[in-house]
């Protein structure tokens, strides 16, 4: 019958072919931990330029804000992917016995920063215990300020809480603030005037990964594929953002967080890249995505230690590395 029509109506038999899809693309949520940013950069660059579409995906991204959790809506089966900000996220599911496992990690370094004011006694990391004032997220005090305190001798008495509002800061020059690499640095240089000095904590001993991409088991269980797909399309994504035209993707940026310009967008790039965020360490031989159990163990016995991680957890149930590891992507970043 098919042959038939097509040898009756041959044009229009060609454009209803042109117009049916070969196949039907997977529909996948994937939960950001932020607005949209460069630091997301090779997700919403697998979006633009059709890499997550190539590997059989229909993603949406959702953006997250100060105010939202969407963390939860990866537990609750409301996402399939959650863009996790560092491992302690981890180490509370598993604290809670909530079956979320990380499958990836695209920054081998947090991009977590303190800045002071340069010519106020504070311009070394040592100094920094000595500012008067620490205006730190709420977040942040839970998870990192513990290990900061032990490590290196903060303290929370001169803890103050910082909202995302550099004002303070920049009107106390012996004061310290949280931010992050590619993003509070450009904006005190904007507003204030001045480079802030800038210490990444990844330098000073905190080796969490972050932007880690996270799942639930039962989805890695039932549709190990599609967690591949999504995984090595990632990858792929960062590979072009980094190393090719991402116009596409800071466009798309733009567009769904008007608050980001070329100028910042920019800075965000060069940082990452200036300081190995994505391609960095293991990454450099093993892939971007690159996960070492032995680098995750030791940095959950220093946050456990520090009090900022439950202890005796099983975190061979939190993570997989089955996707990583192994590569994927070297060719296109030049490295290979």
């Amino acid at each position: 019958m098919i042959h038939g029509l097509a040898r009756l109506f041959p044009p229009l038999f060609a454009c209803l072919l042109c117009a049916t899809p070969a196949f039907a693309l997977d529909k996948v949520v994937f939960a950001a931990n932020w607005l949209a940013e460069a630091e997301h950069g090779g997700f919403y660059q697998a979006l633009a330029d059709g890499t997550y579409a190539k590997y059989g995906l229909d993603v949406t991204i959702l953006p997250g804000g100060p105010e939202t959790n969407n963390r939860l809506l990866l537990a609750a089966g409301r996402a399939d992917f959650y863009m996790g900000d560092n491992l302690i996220g981890e180490f509370s599911a598993l604290a809670e016995n909530i079956p979320i496992v990380t499958v990836a990690a695209i920054f081998q370094k947090d991009p977590l920063v303190f800045m002071s004011h340069p010519g106020a006694g504070l311009d070394r990391f040592e100094d920094l215990p000595k500012a008067d004032k620490a205006f730190v997220g709420l977040a942040t005090l839970t998870t990192v300020w513990p290990w900061m305190e032990k490590t290196w001798g903060f303290s929370r008495v001169k803890v103050a809480t910082y909202d995302f509002n550099s004002a303070p800061f920049l009107a106390d020059k012996n004061s310290i603030e949280q931010g992050y690499l590619t993003s509070e640095p450009f904006a005190i240089a904007r507003s204030g005037g001045f480079a802030p000095n800038v210490f990444l904590l990844a330098d000073h001993g905190y080796e969490t990964y972050a932007t880690t991409i996270e799942t639930r088991r039962d989805l890695l269980e039932k549709t190990p594929d599609l967690v591949r797909r999504f995984v090595e399309a990632s990858i792929l994504g960062w590979v072009h953002y980094l190393h090719g035209d991402n116009s596409v993707a800071n466009a798309l940026i733009k567009r769904e967080n008007p608050d980001m310009d070329d100028a910042q967008i920019a800075f965000s790039i060069a940082q990452m890249k200036a300081h190995g965020i994505v391609e960095s360490g293991d990454a450099l031989k093993l892939g971007i995505g690159a996960m070492d159990p032995a680098r995750i163990a030791r940095f959950y016995r220093d946050m456990a230690s520090a009090g900022a991680a439950p202890e005796r957890l099983d975190l061979a149930k939190g993570f997989d590395y089955s996707l990583v590891n192994k590569g994927f992507g070297l060719e296109g970043s030049g490295r290979k």
